[in-house]
């Protein structure tokens, strides 16, 4: 589905990316962990098109990404949901949610998508006519994915989507992400510091720092790695 070849990706001729590739085959759930300045967030929006990469090549189903803009590539349904949340405060949750409904596949199972994220999030029914700006920290996050929802997306991409949320909330947030992929075969990229739950959740997990992809491979081989265990997991 997606394919990231020996990507580099440059600010202020400072390198973010160096020569990182990864793999999303269609229905899988990828997790990308790595520590704060590791490139997660550049990556992601490379993909989504609001960064140009300096090198490599990016494909979503043999397309190749180089030639199509961030608004297009929401039309071949690629949603990202964003770091922070980003939200539009001063719209509702309602108009929130129309906004990301707007690639024709999204207008197309409008209904249908509207009712989905109602069951998987019931508190954005409730709040349709709330501006988005009024709501907790989780009620707004539970917009943004279900904004990213509202696209009726192929690949869905989840930027730290626990950041800055009690762990009860997240806890929740991490279980709606996976009855998305389960129940609703979507497939999932996902980037968190949560690096157990992130992991445990995945079929493939990539690790990346300071730019470079230094590891990746199932659950169970990224758990059995001292790296791994001592850096991000806390174990010795």
């Amino acid at each position: 589905m997606l394919e990231v070849s020996n990507l580099s990706v440059s600010y202020g001729g400072l390198r973010a990316l160096t020569d990182v590739s990864l793999s999303v085959a269609e229905g899988q759930f990828v997790t990308v962990v790595g520590p704060n300045g590791a490139g997660k967030t550049t990556l992601f929006k490379t993909i989504s098109g609001v960064v140009r990469p300096a090198a490599g090549k990016i494909t979503f189903f043999g397309k190749d990404l180089a030639t199509i803009s961030a608004s297009d590539r929401a039309h071949l349904g690629i949603a990202h949901v964003p770091e922070g949340r980003q939200v539009f405060k001063t719209l509702t949750v309602r108009e929130n949610l129309e906004m990301g409904a707007y690639p024709a596949a999204g207008q197309a199972a409008w209904s249908r998508t509207l009712d989905r994220i109602h069951t998987l999030f019931p508190i954005l029914f409730e709040r349709a006519t709330q501006l988005a700006g009024t709501l907790s920290g989780g009620e707004q996050q539970m917009v943004a994915i279900g904004r990213g929802l509202a696209c009726a997306p192929r690949l869905l991409m989840l930027d730290e989507p626990s950041m800055g949320l009690a762990p009860a909330v997240t806890d929740t947030i991490f279980e709606r992400v996976q009855q998305i992929h389960k129940e609703d075969g979507v497939t999932i990229l996902l980037v968190e510091q949560r690096v157990a739950e992130a992991l445990e959740l995945s079929d493939h997990g990539y690790v990346l720092e300071t730019g470079h992809m230094v590891l990746d491979g199932p659950y169970e081989t990224l758990l059995a790695d001292d790296r791994v265990r001592k850096s991000y997991l806390g174990l010795t």
